[in-house]
Order: structure tokens, then sequence, then C-alpha cells
């Protein structure tokens, strides 16, 4: 196992979740069933079902297109969701 890919996929997501409608949805999911632990066991195997999704897709694409066009084509669809989002067209 490579500690560093680990902990550098485990930083990346923490704050990237940190505060992100996700987390959101958990607080108030809480808040309205006060069921803190089955909350917790939802989330966390939602996560691990989405989580497993991106791996298997990120594993298919990369066999299809080379890395380096995979990150660019990345990169311009988080600019045009990011976009969709600031003109309320998502």
């Amino acid at each position: 196992m490579d500690w560093q890919v680990l902990l550098s996929t485990f930083g990346l997501l923490f704050l990237a979740e940190l505060g992100d409608k996700t987390q959101l949805a958990v607080i108030l999911q809480t808040c309205k069933h006060d069921q803190p632990w089955t909350v917790f066991l939802g989330a966390a195997l939602a996560l691990i079902a989405v989580t497993a999704l991106g791996v298997l897709g990120g594993q298919a694409l990369s066999a299809l297109i080379p890395p380096a066009s995979l990150r660019k084509l990345s990169a311009v669809a988080f600019v045009v969701i990011g976009v969709l989002v600031w003109f309320d067209v998502l």
C-alpha cells in the first residue's frame, strides 16, 4: 500500500467534503431523526458506494483516455459545471 497516495487522497477529500452539501445533509438528517449512529452508518455506506463508482469509473476511463488528457477534460468539466451553477442553470 502506498501511504502517500492514501494520505493525500484522505486529505484532499476531507477538505473537499468539509462544509459541502453532503455534510449539511447529514447534519439535517441527524437533527430530524435524532439517531446519529444510524445517520452516520447510512452516510458512510453511501460515500463508500459513490467512491467505489468513482474508482471503477476512473480506472475504466484511464484505460481508454491518457491520464494527461483525462486531467484536462476533468478541469474543463469542473469549469463548465461552475459556470452553469453560477448562472443558475443547474
